[in-house]
């Protein structure tokens, strides 16, 4: 076989956000001896974890936004023939049609389109063009990704979707979010919350998809319920401005805090007592499978896909239900007995360490095939 093999990651921003977890978590554990991956950015970029990524013998290249198509597409070209990768894998949903164009030009013969995300009501910009690009994503791509079926099927098609959709799950480090007592206690105190605080958590971009909006508005009905109560909100966005103005509009700041990206996350579950997620939608949602990992009780919207729904300490509710509904399940789950629910998770394909090996198997079929 060959010494080893370089997947070009065409990542877009990296921001700090779930797609860029799972694809790191996959490079620690795939076995670096026969593949290595080297990462294409944007160059507006905000949190690059490039010092880990090199010590791991992977390379950066930073390429304009790809706002700018063409000194984007023109710089991809050039590296992408002087690094001669045999395999390009893009995680930028519909817009993989760019990069895999000229992954497709410059003679590269595996070209992954990697789709994490889907779409609702409320983006209309975002959604229309989805709308446009979505007839073009099978155009350029050799092979296709998804972490659930319903996510391939949303961009590739039912015939894709049940014939050549290879699932990769948003594996994770199972042990690092198992409850450890500890660690919460440290966590709660460096927050500044009192023992019998009841801290309800969301992490994720400070976006319109993932709807920290709704999560305040149940919140500032929740606090009425449970005075005590207090929210912790994790993650960076453009909303962030717009949030904070709420919070306060709502007279709710001394009970709210919000903490930018952190590195490691599973930590700050350790600090919650329930986990609050209401998306728009999502291809899968990384962090609600963390969540019950570290045995959280789980409140997630109806929009989710099914394959979140491991454990029973996860619920789903509509998000046209009243906020009334919202809050009742909150508070009728105050109480609720954490519980780890490690190996459920591991038994539906969540544990990294052994994902990875099936991530390496699928990278080298096409070198065993001849693809390559």
């Amino acid at each position: 076989m060959k010494e080893k093999i370089r997947v070009a990651m065409i990542m877009g921003k990296m921001v700090g956000g779930g797609v860029e977890s799972v694809v790191l978590n996959y490079y620690r554990y795939i076995n670096r001896q026969h593949i290595q991956f080297d990462f294409y950015i944007d160059e507006d970029s905000t949190i690059v974890p490039e010092k880990e990524i090199e010590s791991l013998g992977g390379k950066v290249f930073r390429l304009p936004p790809y706002q700018h198509l063409f000194s984007y597409s023109k710089n991809l070209k050039e590296l992408l023939k002087q690094n001669e990768y045999e395999i390009v894998h893009s995680h930028l949903n519909t817009l993989s049609v760019f990069p895999l164009r000229v992954a497709k030009q410059c003679g590269v013969p595996v070209r992954i389109a990697h789709n994490h995300s889907t779409s609702a009501p409320g983006e209309h910009v975002s959604n229309l063009i989805k709308t446009c690009l979505k007839p073009l994503s099978k155009i350029y791509p050799t092979n296709f990704v998804s972490p659930t079926k319903h996510a391939g099927q949303w961009l590739f098609g039912e015939t894709i979707a049940n014939n050549d959709l290879f699932i990769l799950k948003n594996a994770i480090e199972t042990e690092n979010f198992l409850f450890n007592q500890e660690v919460r206690q440290a966590f709660r105190k460096k927050l500044g919350y009192q023992p019998d605080d009841f801290v309800i958590g969301n992490i994720g971009r400070l976006v319109w998809q993932k709807n920290q909006v709704f999560v305040i508005q149940v919140f500032a009905k929740v606090i009425q319920e449970i005075p005590n109560a207090k929210l912790l909100i994790i993650g960076e966005g453009h909303l962030k401005e717009e949030l904070m103005a709420l919070v306060k509009q709502l007279n709710l700041t001394a009970a709210v805090t919000f903490i930018p990206y952190v590195s490691h996350v599973e930590n700050y579950f350790q600090a919650m007592d329930l986990f609050l997620f209401p998306s728009h939608y999502e291809g899968l949602g990384m962090t609600v499978i963390e969540a019950q990992v570290s045995g959280l009780f789980v409140l997630g919207s109806s929009e989710l896909p099914k394959d979140v729904e491991l454990t029973t300490q996860y619920k789903a509710l509509n998000l046209s239900a009243p906020v009334e509904e919202w809050v009742q399940v909150i508070v009728a789950n105050r109480s609720y007995k954490r519980c780890g629910q490690r190996e459920t998770i591991i038994n539906n394909g969540y544990e990294i360490s052994v994902e990875a090996n099936q991530l390496e198997k699928y990278y080298m079929r096409f070198y065993e095939n001849g693809d390559m």
